[in-house]
């Protein structure tokens, strides 16, 4: 009996552990002005994968925990992009930046590499 106590002891610490492996946080550059903003960018990163999302609005730096094996970096930045806020690898379109609020409206003449 004590000994299949310490097989699964063992079994669980390498199943946990194999689970925390796959999870992965990451500190993106993403434009943004207020409070506003804040709240879209976290609202776009409440999908499958994403364990936590917290966009400093003084830093401009989105720290963004994640399942790898359920989204990657690059769908990350694409969902943010998608509700109208650059990051370090895509430009929001146009025509989303544009509907954002004025006090929402960030200086754009940062570099991306890729147009969402």
């Amino acid at each position: 009996m004590k000994s299949l106590r310490i097989l699964s002891v063992v079994a669980l610490t390498f199943l946990s552990s194999a689970v925390f492996a796959q999870s992965k946080t990451d500190k993106i550059k993403v434009l943004g002005n207020c409070g506003t903003c804040k709240h879209k960018i976290e609202t776009s990163l409440k999908v499958p994968g994403v364990t936590s999302a917290e966009w400093d609005k003084a830093a401009k730096v989105l720290t963004v925990s994640y399942d790898e094996t359920k989204i990657s970096n690059k769908q990350i930045q694409k969902k943010v992009a998608a509700v109208g806020y650059d990051t370090e690898m895509f430009k929001a379109k146009d025509k989303v930046y544009n509907k954002l609020h004025n006090c929402c409206k960030y200086d754009r003449t940062g570099k991306t590499s890729e147009t969402h």
